[in-house]
């Protein structure tokens, strides 16, 4: 399992410890008996991570209107 998603808490967690659950029986691992977990594991850091952009992009902006409108209130004066 990669390092950066089991020390982080996030909401995906207990889709990590199926999938880790999964692992450690060796032969599921080597013949697909893991496969869903895995695709269980992916939809939810996917979702994550879309919903993670859409925040960033409403900041931005925002961000973006702020400068605007200060650079509208310079070019005024």
């Amino acid at each position: 399992m990669h390092v950066h998603l089991t020390d982080k808490k996030i909401v995906c967690q207990e889709f990590i410890q199926a999938l880790e659950a999964c692992h450690a029986d060796t032969w599921s691992r080597w013949t697909g008996g893991c496969n869903d977990a895995k695709l269980k594991l992916n939809m939810c850091l996917r979702k994550e991570r879309i919903d993670r952009t859409a925040i960033n992009r409403d900041v931005a902006r925002q961000r973006r209107e702020r400068t605007e409108l200060a650079w509208a209130d310079i070019r005024e004066e």
